[in-house]
């Protein structure tokens, strides 16, 4: 135990940032323990393809670009079966063997209600595993809690107009779980109860809002934690507790946000969406419109849009949509170097191993070291379409594509 304290010490002296002991123990919300693409393990390949380091393969019915999450033992993502109705619904799997131990219907969706946009899916937002709970959340159709063995035991749902369909996945605090719901019509975060889906808080967007898919993120700022939501024109961050807003930052052209923020260094950074994207650094320590006062830098040319930035060491890694890799100074947002990878990204960065993995859309994963000179490591293919965000626990990787599950770790040839 005192090893493995020690190394989560070393991994997040060099990530700049906290990584939970439960960094150990399982994949748990989208982007991991600390939500923002660090894995603690070690031990974790370099190299896979069809015929290489690949543990098992698992099919997956229906269609969801929800990536999986992973807690003792047992591997959990949320899909689509699209039929006379739309099934919406929570898969479980064995870690250890790739078999199917879950398949439950949380919410059926009638087709013709249904609109999103061709690159979604109708089950993209990432569950958060807690206990012996999978909380599943699938934007205007509906948030459930769910228990290991398939019972849902709550349901709860907001109406707002989504025009591309639900992006943004849960986040747990406490005994809350909150998300955020941006529409053309309405856009709010909101708290949960996480035993009874009881409405603990809500709290309306500024005007103007407008559509937005992220994810939030908790962090330590000085002595309090902040909820820091990204919604379309501005960023804020609220009290937790009670959903009270702490401080904003605005961006005239920005809506359609889809990166979740991630925190270093005592900066968020925040990519602002379509029209003209941009990556903002914002300093923490404000109060009321920060916009003039805690903007440390911003990158005007080569801002994710889909895939959200990964911060590790003294560098900020981001990669367009369109395959243009940048490294940055994370202090002060000077472009370090510049790459274009080939294909194109939805889904995030992870850090693992010491090394960086850029998984492209068309199943191709990239591997990098991390530093201020860049270094390629691999390249590395599966069958199919790739836009879930991969997780990794206990050496392995875990991957969806748009067909199947696999396990990839070192394997005996």
């Amino acid at each position: 135990m005192k090893c493995l304290k020690t190394l989560i010490f070393v991994i997040s002296a060099i990530c700049g940032c906290e990584v939970s002991s439960s960094a150990a123990q399982g994949w748990p919300q989208f982007r991991g323990p600390d939500g923002q693409g660090h894995a603690s393990g070690i031990g974790v390949p370099a190299e896979w393809s069809e015929t290489q380091n690949v543990s098992w393969k698992t099919a997956v019915p229906g269609l969801g670009w929800s990536s999986p999450v992973v807690a003792n033992g047992k591997v959990w993502l949320t899909t689509a079966v699209d039929a006379r109705n739309i099934s919406l619904r929570l898969l479980g799997f064995d870690a250890g063997t790739g078999k199917q131990l879950v398949d439950v219907e949380v919410f059926s969706v009638a087709a013709s209600q249904v609109e999103i946009n061709p690159k979604n899916s109708w089950a993209s937002p990432t569950p958060v595993v807690e206990g012996d709970r999978i909380y599943v959340h699938f934007g205007t159709d509906g948030t459930a809690a769910v228990t290991t063995d398939g019972k849902v035991l709550w349901k709860q749902r907001f109406e707002y107009q989504s025009q591309h369909g639900a992006g943004g996945s849960p986040v747990v605090y406490g005994d809350l779980l909150i998300f955020s719901c941006d529409g053309s019509d309405a856009a709010f975060v909101v708290a949960l109860d996480k035993h009874t889906g009881k409405v603990k808080w809500k709290t309306d967007r500024r005007f103007p809002a407008d559509q937005a898919y992220t994810t939030p993120l908790v962090i330590r700022a000085g002595d309090r934690d902040q909820l820091i939501s990204v919604g379309a024109y501005r960023a804020a961050a609220y009290d937790p507790l009670n959903g009270k807003e702490i401080w904003r930052v605005s961006y005239a052209d920005g809506f359609s946000n889809v990166p979740r923020p991630v925190f270093a260094h005592g900066l968020v950074y925040i990519a602002t969406g379509f029209q003209q994207p941009s990556l903002l650094a914002v300093r923490t320590d404000g109060t009321g419109d920060v916009t003039k006062t805690h903007v440390a830098w911003k990158l005007g040319r080569g801002a994710p849009l889909t895939p959200s930035p990964l911060a590790v060491g003294d560098e900020l890694y981001v990669v367009t949509d369109g395959g243009i890799a940048t490294c940055l100074d994370a202090r002060t947002g000077a472009t370090v170097w510049q790459q274009r990878l080939g294909g194109t990204y939805s889904a995030s960065p992870v850090f693992a191993g010491g090394s960086i993995y850029f998984p492209a859309e068309q199943g191709v994963t990239t591997v990098i070291a991390p530093g201020r000179v860049f270094r390629r490591l691999a390249t590395n293919r599966l069958d199919g379409a790739l836009l879930a965000s991969m997780a990794v626990v206990d050496g392995s990787f875990f991957v969806r594509t748009d067909s199947s599950l696999y396990r990839i770790m070192e394997t005996l040839r």
